[in-house]
């Protein structure tokens, strides 16, 4: 942002209200919420980010031409079909530093965010308020992101926070949801608005699984739209970091916290987390409407590019069955049909790889397929014991990814029986 010599600033409005048309000279200051004095019930509610959400960020971090005028990729068709297929009430929350200063006159301002209001009309998508803090970071006022002084009205229970999105791409959007008390779904690594458009119109997918016996207490949290954040604490280092795997290949967020009889063996801690993350992922899949189903690790790299939500414009690419590691060429195939079976191809010399005994390899991974009631296939070759294993749960982190993509135009069960 350009800086700002105080000397020339003047007091303006904090937050105005950018519905309609007018010049920008004949703006004034309205209440921030139509309609929002009179206690009426909004439901839920998208309160999303404009620059570097709707329209992409300059590196000046100004709007202020049409030269830099260029929305986001995806958003003009995401922000449609929820329009389209939903009753969330679109609110537009931003902070534009120094609006109506010298630094950054009302003039430069208007003409590309009145555009971007008329493009998106255009195409169904109208919002239902518009909310935009004027202030300078150095201002701190309470109504500047992640303040919510400018949201108010949606504070004093008119609207259901506890099943309302904050959408942004800075972490202030993410303080913001927390200072709401809604979620938070922020653009970047492995979130972009066609997997906003699945969570948004069909539901996060996630669960929670406390598991405690004699021999183990065990939590895991799981969220199948996530992008690989992963808190792994086994007792077992190797473990961790093959659970890590998951979590990281599958772009699934994952909690793991287990406290095991190691003083014994490693047995009941490898089995019983495996039975509570086969539950988790079990759970998380709900009815399994719209998820493709099956999944086999993909080859040459092309996982990367597969999909969370399945649309006509981003179907899954062909690939093989293969996953390499070095020396080491491992195989995973599943199918999330409902039945536990598992077919284990795979050799191992060595008695332990890390503190982990490589006997326990394929128990853990017949255990797995038990609670989360799916084939699982696995094949590996190759020399390296630790190259070997790994390659196997990168794999399997693969299938799972390609298995649970879900397809918002076609919300039905993947099954000729009707039931899964």
């Amino acid at each position: 942002m350009n800086s700002n010599d105080n000397t020339s600033r003047q007091p303006l409005p904090s937050l105005t209200r950018g519905v309609g048309g007018g010049s920008s000279t004949s703006r004034q200051p309205l209440p921030s919420l139509t309609g929002g004095a009179g206690g009426g019930s909004f439901g839920s509610c998208l309160f999303i980010d404009r620059d570097g959400t709707i329209l992409q960020e300059p590196a000046d971090e100004q709007i202020d031409s049409f030269e830099k005028f260029h929305f986001v990729p995806g958003v003009i068709s995401a922000l449609r079909f929820i329009r389209q297929h939903t009753d969330y009430r679109f609110v537009m929350v931003s902070n534009q530093d120094g609006l109506g200063t010298d630094s950054y006159p009302e003039a430069y301002f208007w003409p590309t965010h009145n555009l971007m209001l008329e493009i998106l009309a255009g195409e169904g998508v109208t919002f239902d308020d518009i909310l935009i803090d004027r202030s300078f970071p150095e201002d701190n006022l309470p109504t500047r992101k992640p303040g919510t002084a400018m949201l108010t009205a949606y504070t004093n229970g008119a609207c259901d926070l506890s099943r309302s999105y904050v959408i942004g791409d800075r972490h202030t959007d993410a303080q913001l949801a927390t200072n709401l008390g809604c979620k938070a779904l922020i653009l970047g690594d492995d979130m972009d608005w066609e997997k906003i458009t699945g969570i948004v119109y069909a539901g996060q997918r996630t669960a929670t699984v406390k598991r405690t016996t004699r021999e183990t207490d065990i939590d895991i949290t799981l969220n199948l739209d996530g992008t690989g954040k992963n808190t792994i604490s086994t007792g077992l280092g190797f473990f961790d970091h093959m659970l890590e795997q998951i979590a990281k290949h599958g772009s699934i967020d994952l909690d793991i916290r287990v406290r095991g009889d190691l003083h014994v063996d490693e047995h009941h801690t490898i089995e019983d987390t495996a039975l509570a993350l086969g539950e988790a992922l079990l759970k998380a899949l709900g009815d399994k409407r719209g998820i493709e189903r099956y999944g086999f690790s993909a080859g040459s790299g092309s996982a990367d590019a597969l999909p969370t939500t399945v649309t006509a414009e981003s179907l899954v690419p062909s690939a093989t069955y293969t996953l390499p590691m070095d020396d080491c060429l491992c195989s995973v195939a599943l199918d999330f049909g409902g039945r536990p079976w598992l077919v284990w191809d795979a050799e191992f010399h060595r008695e332990r790889v890390g503190e982990m005994p490589t006997e326990m390899f394929l128990h853990f991974f017949k255990s797995l397929s038990d609670a989360a009631r799916m084939n699982l296939n696995i094949k590996a070759e190759g020399q390296n014991e630790h190259h070997k294993i790994e390659g196997i749960f990168k794999a399997l982190a693969r299938a799972i990814r390609m298995a649970v993509c879900r397809d918002i135009h076609h919300m039905q069960l993947p099954s000729s029986k009707g039931v899964l």
